[in-house]
């Protein structure tokens, strides 16, 4: 969040989603009743450092480490909020003076302080526990949303839910955030913090949502809980009464993510583009993080109407079932966003394969323009959420094309025997995490080029090898480490030979 978007907010003042706090020594005790009410209502944002009128009085500056750390403590406590959250709380200076931002997204759950609900109207917190109608609707509300809180009791962790998904899940956030809280969780408690585990006060029965079904759930237990589950990554180019390459991914969201996002880089561009600060962007991985996770993320999964993802000659399409808050395209100047799944969006934010809500749409359009040749991308709310992004043809000419299927003709063979050749060798160093120079060390190959075309990307794209941060696959902190699956297969194809 930077000085300018803090502004905005502090123009706008307080309403239904914002909230000033001053605490300039301490945290107003209130400011958990607000948290609450934000969670059970639409989300919002909370400056402290600021007073009611919107005046910056700032923060102590020998109090803000404490506060900031009471903070943190206090919603992850289970005796005074139920269920904790995980929230972040971000630190910023304006004319000299420290103010904390904190944003809360909406939960689909019914959350509680001090054993008190409390929901959002106008610019006030309402304690609403003694109304039962006010509860009830509430909890109905929340219930009807969201199809991700949907519970299984019967689902088990030992059974039904991958470990290694959540092995992987807490990695990925350790990269971005070494302090992260999920490090220092068992498997049950991280899968607790992010709300993957809710009773239902209807049924009184208390298991694993569908939202933890689909993020670690093995593939039979995705298939039992959602028969229809499906994403389609479709490239259409030549043969447009089918398809020219196709891959149907029926998997939990965590790997789909990865597929998708390879198959985009199997046949998409990635033209060369350096920012203001000289920094080398892919411009594809930026505009199709965004349009990949908001597939899986804002998808309304009790629809058998399948994702999709279709690369024709001129644009890009991608489509979802959804129930929309409007009809027609989204204009980004008076864009509001809303969480279709606001657990398993959190998620994806944890370990960084998403922005903060708004923050996505806003650098899609931005990284379009100038992918696209100055085109900007569409968005279209319906029963059908539809994404368009406009290529540029003169990136696929025949030519190109030509060049590009010879190329692959000339190398397959020299792919296939470097992969065979130094894929038991990178399978087991990598089964921790290793540096790109590391791997080219340990199989004593020198040659950079040749080390990255015929051995490195053919197991990245095949999945044996998997990227710790793979939205940034240029990264220096980047690291390459074996695909859990691959290995036990490769342990035992070994064995039994």
């Amino acid at each position: 969040m930077n000085i300018e978007q803090i502004q905005q907010i502090i123009v706008i003042g307080e309403n239904t989603s914002i909230e000033f706090k001053e605490c300039k020594t301490a945290l107003n005790k209130d400011v958990y009743e607000t948290v609450c009410a934000f969670l059970n209502r639409s989300g919002g944002e909370i400056l402290l450092g600021v007073t009611d009128n919107g005046e910056i009085v700032g923060i102590s500056p020998e109090r803000i480490e404490q506060i900031q750390k009471e903070f943190v403590t206090t919603i992850n406590n289970a005796n005074k909020l139920v269920p904790p959250t995980y929230l972040t709380i971000e630190q910023v200076a304006i004319d000299g003076r420290a103010i904390l931002y904190i944003y809360v997204p909406p939960s689909s759950q019914v959350h509680r302080v001090n054993n008190r609900i409390f929901d959002r109207n106008h610019d006030a917190d309402l304690d609403i526990t003694d109304n039962t109608s006010l509860v009830s609707q509430l909890y109905t509300r929340k219930q009807n949303t969201y199809t991700e809180n949907r519970v299984y009791p019967f689902v088990s962790l030992e059974n039904h839910l991958r470990s290694d998904l959540i092995a992987k899940a807490r990695r990925l956030a350790g990269v971005f955030n070494n302090n992260h809280p999920w490090l220092n969780l068992t498997d049950m408690e991280l899968l607790q913090s992010m709300q993957l585990y809710q009773h239902d006060v209807i049924s009184n029965q208390s298991g694993f949502t569908l939202a933890a079904i689909l993020l670690f759930g093995t593939d039979s237990t995705i298939l039992s809980a959602l028969p229809h589950h499906k994403t389609d990554a479709i490239l259409r180019r030549v043969n447009l009464e089918r398809y020219d390459d196709r891959d149907t991914v029926k998997t939990n969201l965590i790997e789909s993510y990865e597929r998708l996002m390879a198959f985009i880089a199997k046949h998409l561009p990635d033209p060369f583009y350096q920012d203001e600060s000289a920094n080398r962007i892919s411009l594809r991985d930026k505009i199709f993080r965004e349009v990949v996770a908001n597939i899986l993320i804002h998808r309304e999964y009790s629809s058998p109407y399948p994702a999709k993802i279709i690369i024709e000659r001129n644009q890009v399409v991608a489509e979802n079932s959804n129930r929309p808050h409007f009809h027609g395209v989204i204009n980004l100047a008076n864009f509001s966003p809303f969480p279709k799944n606001p657990i398993i969006s959190a998620f994806f934010r944890e370990i960084g394969r998403a922005e903060e809500l708004g923050s996505g749409v806003r650098n899609l359009f931005r990284y379009t323009k100038i992918y696209s040749a100055g085109i900007e991308p569409q968005l279209i709310e319906d029963n059908i959420f539809k994404i368009i992004i406009p290529l540029d043809e003169r990136l696929f000419m025949d030519g190109e094309l030509i060049t590009a299927q010879a190329t692959a003709q000339a190398t397959a063979q020299a792919t296939a025997q470097a992969e065979d050749e130094y894929l038991a060798q990178i399978l087991l160093f990598c089964h921790t995490p290793k540096t790109r120079d590391e791997i080219q060390e340990h199989i004593k190959i020198a040659h950079r080029e040749y080390f990255r075309k015929y051995i490195l990307q053919p197991l990245l794209l095949s999945g044996k090898l998997l990227l710790s941060i793979p939205d940034k696959p240029t990264s220096p902190k980047q690291r390459y480490y074996t695909n859990p699956r691959c290995l036990t297969n490769h342990i035992s194809k070994k064995v039994t030979n």
